[in-house]
């Protein structure tokens, strides 16, 4: 028997189908797609938005990904790391403006040097923080021991994003070689929950070749993996890379954007509880992007609190928005945005998934911040 849109988003399991036509969905039916994922927010999370401070520490990267600008081999790219009393000035800056948690994203290493000067550098965060600000992770595949060094050293979340779940997809947007093998890349997941850290991924919407298939498999590869939180966002292409070439396969910027909102009131439905971020990309195309994303079911807003000389180097794609800006025009301008969708900020608060809370009160472990 054919159900109707309606019935659809209200089944308590929603199979491969059912995710397809959510993602298809247009006009009234994307109507009820969005209304649906923001009750569900309401009643899940609440309508608070979380800040994650984003600190961009480096964009030197070994890795050569077809779609990355600051992938090793763009030469065009001006390179940067972060001088350590510029990323705990960041940090300060977050405990001074009452953010509950920074994110330490860069480009991957897995030198020794580049660990161990991440483990002093969360040392320092939680020491001068008095272990009050949270932090996130978002450094690339590594070995379990530097998953438990890192863990140990302060951090408790980690985001790696899969980009893609569909084996032949991500290999079209990788090179073929071991530094970028999907297998690597889905053990290094599996290594980041046994390490102890909530386990972030995410995807990008829109990709050359990708299929309303693939975006329902990605959707159910998150449910499969039981992760805590997601960042996934509109792809946009870089000049300076392979993958721009094959710009004629791509939908529209806009149907990109329209795509990315859906994917992220179906994952709302499908798993309730978790955090969801509105990605920066989203700003790229709609000026208003984000603030959209946390009415269809993101709850996690990453403003960047890079000093603003560094930020313009640290372009992942093509008009990366407020790169000429400093931290304080960004946070001037939060609880603006947010009052206007009806959200408040969750100041003072690490924000940590409710899902994440629920398994571990399931499991008669106690997590204190």
């Amino acid at each position: 028997m054919l159900c109707n849109f309606k019935d659809i988003i209200n089944k308590k399991v929603l199979e491969k189908q059912d995710l397809i036509t959510m993602l298809n969905a247009e006009g009234d039916d994307k109507v009820l797609l969005f209304k649906k994922s923001r009750e569900i927010t309401d009643s899940a999370i609440g309508n608070k938005v979380h800040l994650r401070g984003l600190i961009e520490y480096s964009n030197v990267c070994v890795k050569d990904c077809l779609y990355c600008g600051i992938r090793k081999s763009n030469r065009k790219q001006e390179r940067y790391t972060l001088l350590d009393d510029e990323v705990t000035q960041c940090a300060q800056y977050a405990l001074d403006n009452n953010y509950g948690s920074i994110v330490i994203q860069a480009g991957e290493r897995t030198d020794a040097v580049f660990i161990a000067k991440i483990t002093g550098l969360l040392k320092e965060i939680h020491k001068i923080s008095k272990g009050a600000l949270g932090i996130t992770l978002s450094l690339g595949e590594q070995s379990p021991d530097t998953y438990k060094a890192w863990f140990d050293a302060g951090a408790h979340r980690y985001l790696l994003r899969i980009e893609s779940s569909t084996k032949q997809l991500y290999n079209t947007i990788h090179p073929n070689n071991a530094l970028h093998d999907f297998d690597n890349r889905m053990a290094s997941l599996h290594n980041i929950r046994k390490a102890g850290f909530q386990l972030g991924t995410g995807v990008m919407i829109g990709l050359p070749h990708q299929s309303m298939e693939n975006l329902a498999d990605d959707l159910l590869f998150f449910q499969a993996l039981d992760v805590d939180m997601v960042g996934m966002g509109p792809y946009i292409e870089h000049s300076d890379t392979p993958l721009f070439e094959a710009g004629h396969l791509l939908k529209t910027k806009q149907e990109r954007l329209n795509l990315a909102f859906k994917m992220i009131a179906t994952l709302r439905i499908l798993m309730k509880d978790i955090n969801i971020a509105a990605a920066t990309a989203l700003q790229a195309i709609d000026p208003m992007g984000r603030e959209k994303a946390i009415k269809y079911g993101a709850n996690i807003l990453m403003p960047n609190i890079t000093t603003g000389n560094f930020r313009n180097n640290y372009k992942l794609y093509d008009g990366k928005p407020c790169t000429d800006e400093n931290p304080a025009d960004c946070n001037a301008c939060i609880d603006v945005r947010m009052g206007m969708i009806g959200s408040s900020v969750g100041y003072h608060e690490w924000g940590d998934s409710k899902h994440f809370k629920k398994k571990q009160t399931k499991n008669n472990i106690v997590w204190e911040p």
